[in-house]
C-alpha cells in the first residue's frame, strides 16, 4: 500500500505514522542509530510493503495489470489500494477521512531528529500540500499515478494508471476489500 495504507496500518498509532513512512527512506538492515519507536516503524513499513507484495490476491491481481502496465503493475496497485482507502474510510475507522488526516499533519513527532533531512523534507511538503486529501477522487489518485511516474528511473505506463483502474476498476475494488479485510486481520487493525 501507498502512504494511506502505512498509515492506516499504523493502528492510530500517529508516532508509529511517522515512523513508519520512514521507512521508505531507510535502507540496510542495521538500525541501531534509530530510537525503539523508529526502528518498530521501519520494521513495520517492511512487513507491510513484503504482505502486499506476496499475498496471493495481489500476485494475481498484478499479474492481470502486467500487460496494461509492465514493471509498474505492483506500484500502481498501491496507488489504487490507497484511492479506494480513502473512498470507502468510513468503513474502516471511526474517524472521519479529513479528520484523521489534519490530526497526522498537525502531530509533531516526538523522533523528529531521528528523521533524515529527505524525510523531513517529504514530510513538509505533504503537510503543505495536503497530498493524501485527494486520494479518494479519480483526479487525486490520477496525480498520484503521474507525480510517481515521473520519479522512476525508467520510462513507464503508470502515467495511464487513471485508464488502467477505470478498465478494471470492479475488479480492483473486489480484491480491494477482500485483501484489505484480511491485512487488518494480520496487522491486528481494531
Amino acid at each position: 500500500m501507498n502512504y494511506l495504507g502505512h498509515l492506516f496500518l499504523s493502528n492510530d498509532d500517529i508516532e508509529m505514522m511517522y515512523a513508519n513512512l520512514f521507512g521508505d527512506f531507510v535502507k540496510g538492515s542495521d538500525l541501531s542509530q534509530y530510537a525503539v519507536k523508529v526502528r518498530e516503524g521501519i520494521t513495520l513499513h517492511r512487513e507491510i510493503d513484503s504482505y502486499i507484495d506476496h499475498h496471493p490476491l495481489t500476485v494475481d491481481l498484478m499479474y492481470k495489470l502486467q500487460k496494461d502496465l509492465p514493471k509498474v503493475s505492483p506500484i500502481a496497485i498501491d496507488i489504487y489500494f490507497d484511492h479506494l482507502l480513502a473512498v470507502n474510510w468510513n468503513k474502516f475507522h471511526p474517524v472521519t477521512y479529513l479528520v484523521f488526516l489534519d490530526r497526522f499533519y498537525n502531530y509533531n513527532p516526538i523522533h523528529w531528529r531521528d528523521f533524515s533531512e529527505e524525510f523531513q523534507s517529504f514530510i513538509l511538503e505533504l503537510r503543505k500540500e495536503k497530498w493524501l486529501n485527494y486520494y479518494d477522487s479519480i483526479e487525486g489518485m490520477d496525480k498520484a499515478c503521474r507525480g510517481v511516474s515521473r520519479r522512476i528511473s525508467f520510462e513507464n505506463a503508470l502515467v495511464n494508471g487513471k485508464d488502467v483502474f477505470l478498465k478494471y476498476e470492479d475488479e480492483i475494488t473486489k480484491t480491494f476489500f477482500e485483501f484489505i479485510q484480511e491485512a487488518k486481520n494480520h496487522f491486528k487493525i481494531n
